[in-house]
């Protein structure tokens, strides 16, 4: 029994690791873009694909997975066609998916989605996380600099020949495929603080941009490894320990730049 549990324990580190470092990563640009807002709508647009899941009885990420994803290019293509902001766009999409969710959702099966289920997760999912993980981590290196530029001025990007239309919905797509992952580990309803939270401790400490994506990754990991321990060992769940343990640290990060200012 020890054994067994010793094993699901190392899985639920893994997959958090490979979670929150990219996690971190990505919201590193998206603080600077400011649209950490649109993870939280993303993430709960998680909901109606649970509820589809669980009345069809099939693994729940694989309801997840489409929901989120085409409420990225939903958002992507109302943005094209309305220019309205992304994060009144994003409240939109938050409504329809709630709206619809609830309508279905049987709410005492739902722990999954509003929690996470890190700590049932399998050596298939595992290995499907870390691939997928690495996928995006590869895609939002690529992206980086140009977004940077769009985030800037996107008619000085459209000069350089950045492509903005396409590069903004390869960006929204990588969010969508994040919040996903996110879900495994802290559940639909505090996905975007996995996401921001990193990212908001490491600015308060970096003074470049390497450090700021290093910091950011490594405050995600230390907060996600910390939170399963802490969790699993007081019997706690997981996800919302993930969450206040990155609050700690972000609270720690305010410190610090505080005495650092102070001298």
């Amino acid at each position: 029994m020890s054994n067994i549990f010793s094993q699901q324990l190392i899985l639920s580190l893994i997959s958090g690791v490979f979670i929150s470092g990219i996690a971190g990563y990505l919201g590193t640009l998206m603080l600077s873009k400011k649209m950490s807002i649109v993870a939280g709508p993303l993430a709960h647009l998680s909901f109606p694909g649970v509820a589809i899941a669980i009345i069809f009885g099939f693994n729940i990420y694989l309801g997840v997975f489409p929901f989120v994803l085409i409420g990225a290019f939903l958002i992507w293509l109302l943005e094209e066609k309305t220019k309205l902001p992304v994060e009144n766009l994003a409240a939109i999409i938050f409504a329809a998916g709630i709206g619809t969710a609830f309508l279905f959702l049987p709410i005492d099966q739902a722990e999954a989605a509003l929690v996470g289920s890190i700590g049932t997760i399998t050596l298939l999912e595992t290995i499907i996380v870390i691939i997928i993980s690495l996928l995006i981590f590869l895609v939002i290196k690529v992206l980086y600099k140009r977004m940077m530029l769009i985030n800037v001025d996107e008619d000085l990007a459209t000069i350089e020949g950045v492509n903005v239309k396409k590069y903004n919905l390869i960006y929204l797509l990588s969010i969508a495929t994040v919040v996903a992952l996110g879900v495994y580990l802290v559940g639909g309803l505090i996905t975007a603080a996995l996401i921001a939270i990193p990212a908001a401790s490491s600015k308060n400490i970096s003074n470049t941009m390497q450090a700021y994506k290093v910091w950011a990754v490594i405050f995600g990991i230390i907060s996600t490894i910390a939170g399963i321990v802490i969790a699993n060992y007081f019997k706690l769940p997981i996800g919302p320990m993930v969450i206040i343990v990155e609050v700690v640290v972000f609270l720690v990060s305010i410190i610090y730049r505080s005495l650092v200012q102070y001298k």
